[in-house]
């Protein structure tokens, strides 16, 4: 093995390595300062929503003869999950979800074929109706601007202006303007005058249409090709007044059959203010692995320079701005990282002596240099997940180090010069410490390979970690003996191994190890009972799938009874931001009606656009205030017609609402019945908040039951009587007016008193081949109630009954206070109906089967990798036996602390195994050594012990105190926590349990001599 010995090699180039050590520095750091920096990680949201419309149609009419069709087309797309849809009057939208295993890489195909899939289909549905795919809702847009002082047009334009200046800008993405309201020419048709020229409103929009469309009028093919134009197309409101209709008696001007003005489309889509005042949004995102903070620098002087040129009255301000986010985030992690990195250092210096600290000092920024090379290699930028997981890191990078460089001293007080000793780094520790290092990277594996978003959210743990511990082998074995051969202290006058562990210290642990071993069952056993408690006690623990974010933003959900009004809606958050306006907490408010905010941050989630439901953004001046603010919004009721779901933003993926049941049934009475119960039931769970369906109550719709026979008489189908209903009610568009790069569409419509007045609907002249007639002449004209809101998963009927929590209470605390209520309930459900788990429950449990459904392999790789070092069936159980030590830390540290277990903590203590197993894996191989060298069990394990003692202490605690900077992260925290308590039981036990479990397993009938005894 010696003529492989790498460190041997390093030490005979000393030129080459220290030129590699010089090299490696100054590249790190290079690259280090230009990692791209952002707030979280990406992660591929496999959602899409497909818009479907059939203007007039009824939600039970949407359902039947558009979303079916659409739905049945898309229950073959690949790697679906389930379909979501909900149909309202005249529009519905289908959500597709792909399985969270789904593969990143093969999303966008799978979009692309199930916008081919729609295109097919669309001829097939009912003349009129259209559908649209958009899956680009999931960009992240963290630098938001708004602007106010002006016509709605005119800030559309200056957002206009503004987006063109800063798509400039290197590193900008895509951009989004909202809150544009649509210009409209609008004909109101006095419906008395039309009736008395004999002309229905379809003539007047055709005769519209056709002077505004445009049409080739062919070309004059001379030396040059000269086009002909047609001149005299509707340009404003003089032509469409002056647009001539044919009538029976001759033509007649469009201005004399009603008033013709310029506005903005009524209702429109959606309203956006800032502060209460009406506001157009300017949205941006940054391209993918670009430099946040570079990037908002200059966005941030564009902004400026462009506010300057601005109107007087017009003010533009910047409402998101996620380069303050990243910094502040940066900054916060930077510190901690400085903090356990000098921590560290410090172990090292007092623990070690000054020049042995300075190896292993030097080993570390070494280290974090080349891994900076790695991640500027892969596209790993500095953010939440990759800045936790280097900070991790530090407390486990040094165990190879320390390791090696113990190895060192140990052997030049035995009297070996400092080139054999650094060669016996290489013979004795090298392999045990890299399966040890193995051993932990393949603990994080789970999280680097599973398959869902979670997983792709937090998957840097595994490559930021595995790859500082692999570099940090390498470190070891390569650049610390070459810095050993040079920096190591000359040693002490101590060549005997029995003197050199002949202190108090010692001789007190040696005590306990024999102890240990002389009681080993009594050990065993106890430490089994500690392992069934402490299992036993983590039901004492809180769950949690992802903390809440530590950002001052509040989110406000408002949502009127389905079916109501855009402009009832805006009135409803009008109320909330006066009240608003008045709380000092509140730094910022912007409110989108009718449709969600755009995704200023990727964990959080648009709402669908619905005119019955609006999102307000609260801004708080600090996490203080942000609580002060949601305790005053619960107690709020200056619209109680509205119901207000408050929340604050997650740190990683999440449900809207997170608790959520969902009743899937084929019969609506019976779904209201079983979802009364159970909002009644979470109602009474303390904790919760916003409990409530998101059905709603039936709403009323007028009906128009024709009078066929008349109607027939008169000439009148069912097509033309809608026609013209629509077209006096809601409007009919009739060809556009061009203005630059906008198209002003013109509408033709009733009078305002025709159109709000539903008691004049019977007098409402229609006309027909014989002559107008009075609506209430050809047809009966009755109220009925329809459900506003259809909503379907997978076909099925489904109602979602969904709740938030207050202060510090977790869904999952909730779901177990409901349980045995809502089982109850789903019990006695009727046959072809059932109650499923939604919310955060269902997505934890998604994230940590794809976890669970790697364990197999990983603990195959771990098996392996013990048997290639270990050669020993019997060794490789015992340190495979000892993986679960770290739990009975763990949970003691989680009660303690009062902290929550959740999926971050998960995968630390799944990492927690491969650490302890490192630990184990370098004393039992310790113990083959001695035994080889001829020693009995006894003394063998006694030596490994003591000489692997400190070491095993040193690499915990230099772990341990690494790690308590991120006990005070909101998103780290628990995972910490868990590494922390695991790491301080799991060393006990390894020093103390291990011997007495080793003893119990292995321990032969031998003749042990007083020389074994000394080598001890």
């Amino acid at each position: 093995m010696d003529r492989f010995n790498v460190s041997r090699w390093a030490i005979r180039h000393p030129a080459l390595v220290g030129f590699l050590i010089a090299l490696l520095f100054a590249a790190g750091a290079a690259q280090f300062f230009t990692l791209g920096r952002d707030e979280d990680p990406t992660f591929t949201l496999k959602e899409m929503i497909v818009a479907a419309s059939w203007p007039g149609a009824s939600p039970a009419q949407m359902r039947a003869q558009v979303a079916d069709p659409i739905e049945r087309r898309l229950r073959a797309t690949e790697n679906l999950d389930f379909l979501q849809t909900y149909c309202g009057d005249g529009r519905c939208a289908i959500r597709v979800s792909l399985t969270d295993g789904a593969p990143k890489d093969r999303v966008p195909l799978i979009w692309q074929r199930v916008r081919k899939q729609l295109k097919d289909i669309e001829p097939a549905l009912p003349a009129g109706a259209s559908v649209a795919a958009d899956d680009d809702y999931a960009d992240v847009y963290g630098y938001v601007f708004t602007l106010t002082g002006a016509d709605n047009a005119r800030l559309v334009a200056l957002a206009e202006q503004a987006r063109d200046a800063m798509l400039r800008v290197p590193g900008a993405g895509k951009v989004q303007i909202t809150g544009e309201v649509p210009r409209r020419l609008f004909v109101d048709l006095d419906s008395r005058r039309l009736a008395a020229m004999g002309l229905s409103p379809d003539t007047v929009v055709q005769a519209l249409a056709r002077r505004s469309s445009v049409a080739p009028a062919g070309v004059v093919e001379r030396s040059m090709r000269v086009p002909v134009r047609i001149g005299r197309a509707v340009d404003g409101i003089d032509a469409v007044e002056n647009t001539a209709v044919s009538t029976a008696e001759g033509t007649a001007k469009v201005g004399d059959l009603g008033t013709v003005s310029n506005g903005y489309a009524d209702p429109p889509d959606g309203l956006v203010r800032h502060a209460a005042k009406p506001a157009v949004v300017l949205a941006i995102a940054m391209t993918p692995g670009a430099d946040g903070l570079g990037f908002g620098k200059q966005l941030s002087q564009v902004a400026t320079a462009f506010g300057r040129t601005l109107p007087a009255g017009v003010t533009m301000t910047q409402v998101e701005d996620q380069s303050q986010n990243i910094r502040e985030a940066v900054d916060a992690f930077l510190i901690k990282f400085f903090c356990a990195l000098s921590v560290v250092l410090l172990v090292a210096f007092v623990t070690l002596g000054w020049r042995t600290g300075v190896v292993v000092a030097l080993s570390v920024p070494l280290t974090l240099a080349i891994v900076a090379l790695f991640m500027g290699a892969t596209g790993i930028g500095l953010e939440r997940i990759s800045l936790g997981a280097l900070i991790l890191s530090l407390g486990l990078l040094v165990d190879d180090a320390i390791i090696s460089v113990e190895a060192m001293v140990v052997q030049r007080e035995r009297g070996a010069t400092r080139a054999d000793a650094a060669a016996y780094a290489w013979t004795h520790t090298a392999f045990p410490m890299l399966t040890g290092t193995l051993l932990t990277i393949v603990g994080f594996l789970p999280v680097g390979f599973a398959q869902s978003t979670t997983s792709e959210y937090a998957g840097g743990i595994f490559w930021v970690t595995g790859s500082a511990l692999l570099v940090s082998w390498v470190v070891a074995v390569v650049f610390t003996p070459y810095l050993g051969v040079r920096l190591l202290p000359e040693a002490r006058a101590r060549h005997d191994a029995a003197t050199m562990y002949d202190t108090p210290v010692y001789r007190r642990l040696r005590n306990v190890v024999d102890a240990c071993m002389a009681r080993r069952k009594t050990v065993v056993a106890v430490t089994a009972a500690l392992l069934v408690v402490s299992l036993a006690g983590a039901m004492l623990v809180r769950q949690q799938f992802f903390p809440i974010s530590d950002r001052p933003e509040i989110i406000v959900d408002v949502s009127l009874r389905p079916g109501a009004s855009l402009s009832a809606t805006s009135a409803a958050v009008k109320r909330l931001e006066a009240s608003v306006a008045k709380d000092r907490d509140v730094a910022q408010l912007d409110s989108y009606i009718g449709q969600g905010a755009p995704r200023f941050y990727l964990p959080y989630g648009p709402t669908l656009p619905d005119p019955a439901t609006a999102t307000m953004v609260l801004v708080a001046r600090d996490l203080g205030a942000r609580e002060r603010v949601i305790t005053r919004l619960l107690a709020n009721h200056a619209s109680p017609e509205a119901k207000l779901h408050i929340r604050r933003l997650s740190l990683g993926p999440s449900a809207g609402f997170p608790v959520q049941y969902r009743v899937i049934g084929p019969d609506p009475a019976v779904l209201r019945t079983v979802s009364a119960r159970i909002e009644a039931v979470l109602r009474a769970t303390p904790g919760t908040t916003a409990v409530q369906a998101d059905w709603g109550t039936p709403s009323v719709a007028m009906r128009l039951d024709p009078d066929d026979e008349r109607a027939a008489r008169l000439g009148l189908d069912r097509a033309t009587l809608a026609g013209n209903v629509a077209t006096m009610l809601s409007g009919q568009p009739a060809g556009d007016v061009l203005r630059g790069t906008k198209r002003i569409g013109i509408v033709v419509r009733g009078t305002a008193a025709d159109r709000s007045d539903p008691g004049r609907l019977a007098d409402m002249v229609v006309t027909t081949p014989h002559g107008p007639v009075p609506l209430g002449q050809v047809a009966r004209i009755g109220v009925t109630t329809e459900q506003p809101i259809v909503w379907t998963r997978d076909g099925a009927l489904c109602i979602t009954v969904q709740a938030d929590m207050t202060g510090d209470v977790q869904a999952a605390d909730v779901v177990a206070a409901a349980e045995s209520r809502v089982a109850a309930i789903a019990k006695a459900l009727p046959a072809g109906y059932r109650i499923e788990d939604g919310g955060d429950g269902e997505l934890a449990g998604k994230a940590n089967d794809a976890i669970y459904r790697l364990l197999p392999i990983t603990l195959g790789l771990m098996l392996l990798l013990l048997m290639i070092q270990l050669q020993s069936i019997g060794r490789t159980l015992l340190v495979l036996a000892t993986a679960p030590l770290g739990v009975i830390g763990a949970v003691v540290a989680l009660v303690v602390t009062g902290a929550p277990f959740g999926f971050v903590a998960l995968l630390g203590l799944i990492a927690l195994a491969g650490m302890i197993m490192r630990n184990s894996i370098i004393l039992v191989d310790q113990v083959q050594h001695n035994q080889a060298e001829g020693m009995d069990l006894h003394a063998a394990i006694r030596a490994a012990t003591i000489g692997r003692s400190r070491p095993v202490v040193l690499t915990a605690l230099a772990a341990v105190l690494a790690f308590i900077p991120l006990c005070f992260n909101i998103f780290w925290g628990p995972m910490a926590i868990v590494m922390i308590g695991g790491l301080i039981g799991a060393t006990i036990l390894t020093l103390f349990a291990l011997p007495a479990l080793y003893v119990l397993a292995f321990d032969r009938p031998a003749r042990r001599t007083h020389q074994d005894d000394r080598h001890a």
